[in-house]
Formats: structure tokens, sequence, C-alpha cells
């Protein structure tokens, strides 16, 4: 953009200069022609005056004598000639040639020559001039002058070289003035463009200095400079959020570890009721089972800012698996809630791309709210649908309405009617990142839109956002996740 700059202000200059050189030079050009012109027609027509009387009376020594002083001081050729064309006297001229001649016919007919001529600094014929000698207001011969021009040229020449010059100079100075114009505007586009770089390049410190180039240009350092300010402090409120989680679930997740493998060892040396020490020990391994997969959640969290900052690896899960796996884990807690759990999935693998836990946490996430607002039965089902694997959580609920729904992947959002339900507000929005990092996306509709069943496939998640802004009986919450294809289960 700088040479472009430069060249602009280069062309404006040229443009500018050749406007005012051209014409002044022609100017004084034809001034000094005509100065010249001038001043040789007045020394010939003060020798016209003197001609006239030695053309009548036939003396013309005092004219001669004059002519050769003239030519002697000058260096200009002169010559008298009569009616017929023929020298009377002359000082250097020893003949006339067709220029000059030419010039005494004209001057016979009682015209003066001269004043129209313009003399170039290339132009190297002389400078003609000639006037006609009247006798009683009759022309009676003319007088012809002949001056070199070498003079008249070198000093057109000179002029010409000053203004060629002065307009060099003028250029150079454009250049060295556009250029540093050029560097002062564009100083702040480069250092916001190097400043951007930096933080892309992960230096979120990095910020546009604003002191420097024109007030528009700073006011847009300013205004970048706040932006980065704001989306800083979101990222850092956001990972200082995830840390303080993950940092206050590992606490208590390693006490609970620590009192199961304690009851571990209390079963182990109890041998008086068989049957419960069984049970007792399915329970234990359900519970450290849970705590790892605790301890996976708490990688997920992290997994979620590395997702949100762009940095993330998929791998590739059994969907009906993991569905199984999270219908098991959350039975417990639909019996107290006397809630019926239901799986429906084909009998093999249908395997999906996602991140590490990314369908596991959205799992949790949907059954937790199905379990937490329904009061009868929640389906889940997996089926194949659109190029894909969907995963759909559907309950009889209270439902949400159309803004509800499209409001409910906020971080913190609860529905006005939920305030008092125990939770945060952050599994659908946490659930809702991480599946569209797996290049998934969960669509929530009310539940008499999943007219097909669960477990079918069908075109439902087309319609998202349908069924007015009234909260419907239930919901039918769906993830899609692109498929990818295994063996074997």
């Amino acid at each position: 953009m700088r040479t472009r700059l430069v060249a602009t202000y280069l062309l404006l200059m040229g443009l500018v200069l050749l406007a005012l050189e051209i014409p002044l030079g022609l100017v004084l050009v034809s001034r000094d022609t005509q100065a010249v012109a001038a001043d040789r027609l007045a020394d010939a027509t003060r020798f016209a005056s003197l001609a006239a009387p030695a053309l009548r009376e036939q003396e013309v020594a005092e004219l001669t004598i004059a002519f050769n002083r003239y030519h002697e001081v000058y260096g200009i050729d002169a010559a008298v000639v009569d009616q017929e064309q023929q020298v009377v006297t002359a000082a250097g001229l020893a003949a006339l040639d067709e220029r000059t001649r030419a010039a005494v016919r004209q001057a016979l007919t009682g015209r003066q020559v001269g004043s129209y001529q313009t003399i170039w600094p290339w132009h190297a014929p002389p400078l003609i001039t000639a006037a006609p000698v009247t006798s009683g207001g009759e022309v009676v011969g003319a007088v012809v002058t002949v001056s070199p021009t070498n003079e008249l040229r070198d000093r057109v020449r000179t002029v010409w070289l000053i203004l060629g010059g002065a307009g060099l100079l003028a250029v150079m100075a454009c250049v060295v003035t556009a250029f540093a114009m050029a560097r002062w505007a564009l100083k702040p586009v480069t250092e916001l463009s190097a400043t951007a770089s930096q933080i892309t390049a992960g230096e979120h410190t990095a910020r546009v200095p604003h002191h420097t180039g024109p007030p528009e240009l700073r006011r847009l350092a300013v205004s970048f400079n706040e932006m980065a300010d704001s989306v800083t402090e979101a990222l850092h409120r956001q990972r200082s959020f995830v840390a303080h989680a993950s940092h206050q679930l590992r606490n208590p997740l390693t006490a609970l570890r620590l009192r199961v493998e304690e009851l571990g060892h209390e079963l182990r040396s109890a041998a008086d009721d068989p049957t419960a020490i069984a049970a007792a020990r399915t329970e234990q391994e359900l519970a450290l089972a849970e705590t790892d997969r605790l301890g996976l959640v708490l990688d997920g969290l992290l997994a979620l800012a590395r997702a949100e900052r762009g940095k993330h690896a998929l791998t590739t899960v059994d969907a009906v698996r993991v569905a199984e796996a999270r219908v098991v884990a959350w039975q417990p807690v639909a019996e107290r809630r006397c809630v019926q759990l239901e799986l429906v999935a084909p009998p093999g693998p249908l395997s999906v791309s996602a991140v590490a836990t990314g369908l596991d946490q959205a799992l949790d996430a949907l059954i937790d709210n199905a379990l937490k607002f329904t009061t009868d039965r929640v389906v889940v089902s997996v089926a194949k649908a659109d190029g894909g694997v969907t995963v759909r959580v559907t309950d009889n609920g209270p439902g949400l309405s159309a803004e509800q729904r499209r409001r409910a992947t906020e971080p913190f959002w609860r529905a006005p009617d939920a305030q008092n339900v125990e939770g945060a507000g952050l599994g659908l929005a946490i659930a809702h990142v991480l599946v569209e990092v797996s290049g998934g996306r969960i669509d929530l509709l009310p539940a008499t839109e999943g007219a097909a069943g669960p477990g079918g496939t069908d075109d439902a998640p087309k319609r998202v956002g349908a069924g007015g802004d009234r909260p419907g009986p239930g919901l039918d919450a769906r993830i899609w996740l692109p498929a990818q294809f295994l063996a074997s289960r």
C-alpha cells in the first residue's frame, strides 16, 4: 500500500509540474523572442529613417559607416536594398538568401517583418527583421537585419534547465515527503496487523500503540485494543471457571475414591455374610467406575477449554455403547424419582466422531434435565439419520417454548419456572460446545415433533425451533454427530 500511495503522490505531483512548467517555459520563450525581435525591429526602423534621405540623395557613406559600427558592436548583419531588391549598402551581409529576400519583399510592401517569429533552443536559423524605407509616403527601399540567435537560445536553454532542475527537486522532495507521509499514515495499520498476528499466536496481552498516525486510525487502534481487552477478559473468565471447576471437583473425587477403596478393604476383612459382601463389592465396583468416569469428565472440561480455543482432537466412539452406559449410570436416579428410563437402540454399533467424553457429557446433561422435569418416562434412543447418528432424549415434562429452546444452550440460562430446581444452567451450554466442536449439532424440539418414535430415522431436526411460543408437552433433545465406521463392536 505504501508504494501505491507514493506512486499516487508522484503522479499528482508530475501532473501539477507539467501543468505549470510547460506553459511557463513556452511563455518565457515567447517573451524573450518577442523582446529580441522588438529590439531588432527598433534598430531596423531607426536605420530606415536614416536610409530615406541617403537613398533620395544617393549618399550612403554615412549609412555604411553606421552599419559597420553596428555590426562591430553587436555582431548583427544589416543591409539596405532598393525597390529592385538590390543591395545599396551592407555590413556583414554579402548576399541575400531566400529567407532574407522573403523578408525584404514583405518590407517593400510596407510591412514590418520579425515580430511573429519564435526562437526555440533547437532552432538554429538567425532572426531576420525588416522595415520599409519610405520617402514622401512612398516605399523606396527596405532595411534588413540578420541577428544570430545563439545567445537567445542559450538563455532559453538555461531557463529551461533551471525549470527542469526545480521540477526534479520538487519531485525528489515529493518522494521524500510521500514516503514519510505514507509511513506515518500506515504505521498504525502495520502495527495493527502485527498485533493481530501476535494475538492469534496466543499473545493475548499484545496491544496496538494508539498515539501515532491519522486520528481515524488512532481511533481504530483504540477500538481494537478495547475489543482485545474484552475478548481477553472473556477468555480469562472462561478458563478460570474451567480451572476452578476442575479443581473443586477433583478434591471430593479424590476423597470419594479413598473412601471407596477403604470400603473394599473392610469388605475383604468381613466374611460373615457372603451375599451382602457380594452386593457391596458390586456397588463398590460401580462406584469406582463412576469415579473413573468423573475423572474423564474433568479431563473433558479441560478438553472443552481447548476446544473453545480451536485446539481439540476427535476420537471414534460407539454411540450405542455410550448410551447404554449412561442409561445404566442414571438408573438409580430414575428409580429414586419413580421415572422409567429406557434405551431404544439397534443391536450393532453405531460409531461417531467426537471429542473425548463429549457424547458422554452431552447425554448426561440431557438425561439429567429430563429426569428433573418429568414424572413418567424418559426414552434414550440411538439411530442413523442424515448421514450420521442421532441420539435422542425424549421426556413428557412441561417442555420449553420456542424462545426458551433457543436460549437453553446459553451459559447459566435457566427457564423462569425452573429457578428453584437444582442446577447451575451449564449442562446444556457445555454439551452444545462439545457437540459443535465434534462437528455435530444439538436440536431441542417439542416432544410432539418426534412422531416418528424413538430410535427411528426421521427428518425432524430440519424443523428446529418449530412448535410456537408456548411450552409443549415434553422435550425432544437430539444430538447429531457425523458417523464413523468400525469393523466390529
